[in-house]
């Protein structure tokens, strides 16, 4: 199974020479990288979030491998889907899924269904390849593209996904890929927003989903995040910084009707 880019050449550029020309530009190398467990970053076209995504994988430590969790936005496929063989593709070139590690993430969170249609058409995963693939060329992936799931679900996905890692023997990296607030005034979403990151910060993911729920506080993929937290508090992570918050009208102009960025390392 190879899958073939479903938003290059209009949520980032589908001529690589371009694209690397770009990547150059948002993400800047910190001298001293941090072996991040995990990082939250935003899905959105390039020129809205992309500085805000880059911002945060160039602090970390390139990883091996990349488990990366995002929201399904198209409703197609099964709720909690994996794909475990194959390629994904991009203008960079192949990124192979980690076959041995997927496989194991399958037995330790047996809720999760081999489905590419889930991940045939969804941005949210696709966005992060690029940046993953410039910071370690020779990257593999695991793919998980999650709908709705209740908070016991969130849990024990999140804690066989944990347990599967722990035993890995690669370095592996979780990327958690949401955007907050939606269409709201700028004001609006820089307060709810901050709620949500402060639970973020504080690597309480039943917190994160409360809430979200409680304030209305449409975050795409506060699923996948949930999840990636409570895999990471199992592989031992204790700290969390906000990199940049961010929203649309800081590029767009348009206050009235933004939407949130995040980007926020955990190790």
């Amino acid at each position: 199974m190879f899958r073939q880019p479903a938003v290059a050449g209009q949520f980032y550029s589908d001529d690589p020479e371009v694209l690397r020309a770009e990547l150059s530009r948002l993400i800047k190398r910190s001298p001293e990288p941090i072996e991040a467990k995990m990082v939250v970053a935003p899905h959105a076209g390039y020129m809205y979030s992309g500085w805000v995504a880059g911002e945060v994988y160039g602090r970390i430590r390139p990883p091996e491998v990349a488990v990366v969790l995002g929201p399904n936005h198209t409703g197609l496929g099964a709720s909690a889907a994996i794909v475990s063989y194959g390629a994904f593709l991009t203008p960079l070139g192949e990124v192979p899924i980690e076959s041995t590690l997927a496989e194991k993430i399958m037995e330790e969170a047996p809720i999760l269904r081999e489905d590419h249609l889930a991940h045939l058409y969804e941005h949210s995963l696709e966005v992060q390849l690029p940046f993953l693939q410039y910071l370690q060329p020779e990257i593999s992936l695991v793919p998980i593209c999650l709908g709705r799931l209740s908070a016991e679900e969130i849990e024990d996905l999140g804690k066989g996904l944990g347990r599967a890692i722990a035993g890995y023997p690669s370095r592996v990296l979780l990327v958690a890929s949401t955007d907050f607030s939606h269409y709201v005034p700028h004001e609006i979403a820089q307060r709810k927003d901050q709620r949500a990151i402060e639970r973020i910060l504080a690597l309480d993911p039943l917190g994160l989903l409360e809430v979200v729920v409680r304030e209305d506080i449409s975050m795409c993929g506060v699923i996948p995040t949930a999840v990636a937290l409570t895999a990471a508090r199992l592989l031992g992570a204790s700290r969390a910084e906000l990199v940049r918050y961010a929203t649309s009208g800081e590029v767009s102009g348009d206050y009235a009707r933004v939407v949130g960025y995040a980007g926020i390392l955990i190790w």
